[in-house]
């Protein structure tokens, strides 16, 4: 064989074994160059699942890869640390992968918000879905925006909230929390609910699963400030007079005639809050009811309210307390720092002694 016969057969071999690995790669649909493998959880994520992935911010937005593609349900899918994928072959393109509706799989669906809280369609702040009957807000809703929208989160299927501590509202696939104390554009993280789903709904004996810690919780990449951040108010800007809480409202008290407060030994006094969480730029309105040690209320009592913002303490004093020991006060909360708790007591002096509502009322203002 001549040399020129021999080279011509080594090239030839090659491309033939080069023809055949692309031709297993097509037909397994991944390739070196799609697919991504994760020491962390030893899964690959490949394909248009990769590609989604990295469209939406990897490993930031959606966490890490818990588990490698597999089949649950009919569906093919993959599961991560705060979402799962599913492929739908089905749909065009860009909508053959889709996050699945996590949200309501596991149930967080909260009755629609009442006629009387729907925002108007002028109000910048505030925008509502009458698809699900809530509304999305302030930075939530700017993420929202800035981060897929409806393609991503589906739609919300709670108001904003507070639960173990931290502002979240909830959607159809994914949950948002805030977090004040670190620095933008970290304040805004998505909660683990891939993770939730799979401790609850584990996949069958042989699917490739990396366990998951009961406890972790999304944590934005820098490290909180020294000093928790201060917030400019911008001048001539419009903000929603309060946000309504995700479920029940509290009423005002029904007034009825009030009398002369009896001389009685111990009081009760309880306290809270009608917004939980308000819009800066809004009123706020505190409950009070006072009882006697058995449970009765009584009437004639002055309250005082003392509400601890973080520029300092402002009192405010209400009626007396109806024939049903309640009564309640109104204030402006004007602009202050957001995303702190602000503390109210409820305060009675009554037969020489003092007595003081506990837990206090509190109330986080944001924007």
């Amino acid at each position: 064989m001549t040399k020129l016969s021999r080279v011509l057969l080594i090239s030839l071999t090659l491309c033939a074994l080069i023809f055949a690995d692309s031709f297993v790669a097509v037909a397994q649909g991944t390739s070196a160059g799609d697919r991504r493998f994760f020491p962390e959880t030893s899964c690959y994520v490949g394909g248009e699942f990769l590609a989604f992935y990295d469209r939406y911010g990897g490993r930031q937005f959606l966490g890490l890869p818990r588990t490698n593609q597999l089949s649950q349900d009919g569906l093919t899918v993959q599961y991560f640390q705060r979402a799962r994928m599913e492929l739908c072959p089905q749909n065009p393109q860009p909508y053959r992968v889709q996050l699945s509706l996590l949200g309501d799989l596991l149930g967080y669906r909260a009755p629609p918000i009442p006629s009387s809280s729907i925002p108007p369609t002028t109000d910048p702040q505030r925008r509502y879905y009458p698809q699900t009957g809530h509304s999305l807000s302030y930075v939530f809703l700017q993420y929202f925006d800035s981060h897929g929208g409806l393609d991503v989160f589906g739609y919300p299927i709670t108001e904003l909230f507070m639960e173990s501590g931290r502002i979240v509202q909830y959607f159809q696939r994914a949950k948002m929390l805030w977090y004040p104390e670190y620095v933008a554009p970290n304040q805004i993280a998505l909660d683990n609910l891939g993770d939730e789903y799979l401790r609850r709904h584990p996949p069958s004996l042989g699917a490739s699963v990396m366990p998951t810690n009961p406890t972790a919780v999304p944590v934005p990449t820098r490290m909180p400030t020294a000093r928790p951040p201060v917030y400019a108010t911008p001048a001539g800007r419009a903000y929603a007079t309060a946000v309504p809480p995700a479920y029940a409202t509290l009423a005002p008290p029904i007034r009825g005639p009030t009398s002369p407060a009896p001389l009685v030994a111990d009081l009760k006094v309880t306290a809270s809050v009608r917004y939980p969480i308000t819009g800066q730029g809004g009123s706020q309105t505190v409950h009070a009811r006072v009882t006697d040690g058995q449970g009765r209320g009584v009437g004639g009592i002055m309250v005082e309210f003392v509400a601890h913002f973080t520029t300092g303490a402002q009192t405010f004093r209400s009626d007396s307390t109806d024939a049903s020991g309640c009564t309640a006060v109104t204030f402006s909360i004007g602009y202050p720092q957001a995303g702190y708790t602000v503390i109210v007591e409820a305060r009675v002096n009554h037969n020489g002694r003092t007595f003081v509502a506990s837990p206090p009322a509190k109330f986080i203002p944001w924007w």
